[in-house]
């Protein structure tokens, strides 16, 4: 998955002379409350750290409250997700119009109706939605499943992730990792071509201005003949 990277920082740690008696806590409690929020900082949400210390000396500052800071290099595990990036995120709600997901745990993402190719048709089966594609029975989304999604924005505020299905390598990751084929290539866009006019023809047959279920040919005769009969 995209948006995850690592970052190492050269940080000072101020604390308060009443935090001298353990040091290593008072820095770890404050990198603590750096994780699952946006900092402008790194450019992004920390999610893991580790760290050590540069110097067994801490600086002590002059002012009003003798603070002391103290060097150090920590290691951060950065989720910064920007826009056209590739996420994956667990689904958590689905109905006709948004596929509701989470993303590592925490962060949660929006697919709504318009950013939902047409391939992928919402039904409803056993009492639950899904998400089927026209073109692949075995491409199935439902709740529980976990999709890939192309990241449109992010509020950072509340680390709101507004996504889309649109792009071809979007979709079930299950489905995605076993089947998928980069459709870039002039064989693939032909047989995808293919696909899709197979499956409109099995959908439906316009005759006479009419729309009628797919039959044989025997069939469609037979529809023609009782029309013109009932036109008399």
């Amino acid at each position: 998955m995209e948006g995850l990277s690592k970052s190492v920082a050269d940080l000072i740690v101020y604390e308060h002379p009443s935090q001298s008696k353990d040091v290593d806590k008072a820095i770890l409690r404050e990198l603590s409350s750096l994780l699952f929020k946006y900092s402008q900082a790194f450019d992004g949400v920390v999610l893991a750290y580790s760290v050590e210390p540069q110097d067994k000396c801490a600086r002590i500052l002059s002012g009003v409250h003798p603070y002391f800071g103290v060097r150090l290099q920590a290691n951060m595990l950065i989720f910064s997700p920007k826009p056209n990036m590739l996420l994956e995120g667990k689904v958590v709600k689905l109905t006709r119009e948004s596929i509701h997901c989470i993303v590592l745990g925490f962060s949660s993402a929006i697919v709504t109706d318009e950013n939902i190719r047409n391939e992928l048709k919402y039904k409803s089966k056993h009492g639950e939605g899904v998400y089927v594609s026209r073109y692949h029975k075995r491409h199935v989304i439902k709740v529980g499943a976990v999709i890939r999604f192309v990241v449109k924005s992010l509020d950072e505020e509340i680390l709101h992730i507004s996504g889309s299905l649109i792009p071809a390598n979007t979709g079930s990751v299950h489905w995605l990792d076993k089947y998928y084929v980069d459709a870039g290539t002039d064989s693939n866009k032909k047989a995808r071509r293919q696909i899709e006019e197979e499956v409109e023809m099995q959908e439906q047959v316009i005759v006479g201005g009419e729309t009628l279920p797919l039959v044989n040919d025997h069939e469609v005769k037979r529809s023609k003949k009782r029309r013109r009969a009932e036109d008399q």
